[in-house]
């Protein structure tokens, strides 16, 4: 890891245990483009995908954004627009880890906090589950601000809460297949797939275009697959899925599964990798900015 990006990993854990929330918005979000691309940002006439999603974290502040984001208000919102079959099912929300009832919970479930990332645990066996570590684990994101780490403004005001789903799985299981599709003012331009998300040595992460091909740029810490996996089924579907939550939305970013024949939405993103997404080659970056229209 080169200075830069230890510099960087420093800012960014100060900053989401507030260390740095004397700096502006503006100010920490140049200090860690900097670290993060080696150049200033320029935040006046924004170029690259990833100038304009800072811009936009300044910017485009709508309030509905906060429910979006939101992983346990979102629900409501997208059953609403979309329906609620395409609802994860889940078992119950609650303020503290403390208030939830663990023997009511089948032997294999999700806990989510509602209002970060990372703030997650995967039981698929309630006998192995280490009570007092999840507690702790879930505890320490209850107690952060994700706002705090990259400015994501969304994050700001959602409340923490944590959530029990339903442990989804393929018929075949080698772990789900995440489908996150680019979407600028309600057109999907691209998508990317990812697999294996839980182990980064062995996670594997490709960029396609809408007719399934393989786009000619790729992210720099994920190793890409080694061919086109196979085309869901369900693709089209999906596909207007994600016209329809993108609609009047400058950028953001669709996350749907595609289970055992069925479509089931997983969230919504504003800032992938908090707008410090670095792409091979580097031109990419100024490419996809030319779908944003500030």
């Amino acid at each position: 890891m080169g200075a830069k990006s230890q510099m960087m990993r420093f800012l960014f854990v100060l900053g989401i245990r507030g260390g740095l929330r004397s700096l502006s918005d503006e100010t920490y979000i140049k200090l860690m483009y900097f670290c993060r691309f080696g150049k200033k940002i320029d935040l006046k006439d924004p170029v690259t995908f990833n100038e304009k999603l800072q811009w936009l974290k300044i910017h485009d502040r709508a309030p509905i954004y906060t429910t979006l984001v939101d992983k346990y208000a979102v629900k409501k919102y997208v059953s609403d627009v979309i329906g609620e079959k395409y609802i994860i099912p889940g078992y119950g929300v609650w303020d503290t880890f403390d208030e939830i009832d663990l023997e009511r919970l089948p032997d294999r479930f999700v806990l989510k906090c509602s209002h970060d990332s990372g703030g997650l645990y995967i039981c698929r066996d309630k006998k192995q589950m280490d009570v007092k570590a999840v507690r702790k684990k879930i505890n320490r994101s209850l107690k952060r601000n994700y706002y705090w780490a990259g400015r994501e403004w969304p994050y700001k005001n959602v409340p923490p809460r944590i959530l029990a789903e339903k442990y989804m799985e393929e018929s075949v299981d080698e772990g789900l297949t995440d489908y996150k599709f680019y979407c600028f003012n309600g057109i999907p331009r691209f998508l990317y797939i990812s697999k294996g998300l839980e182990d980064h040595k062995t996670a594997q992460i490709s960029f396609l275009s809408m007719d399934w091909k393989m786009e000619r740029f790729r992210r720099d810490d994920f190793r890409p697959f080694e061919r086109v996996p196979e085309r869901p089924s369900g693709f089209e579907e999906m596909e207007k899925i994600a016209r329809r939550l993108s609609k009047g939305i400058p950028f953001v970013r669709v996350d749907l599964y595609f289970i055992n024949g069925h479509i089931y939405f997983s969230e919504l993103t504003f800032s992938p990798c908090s707008g410090f997404m670095r792409f091979i080659p580097e031109e990419a970056d100024r490419e996809i900015g030319g779908y944003i229209q500030l």
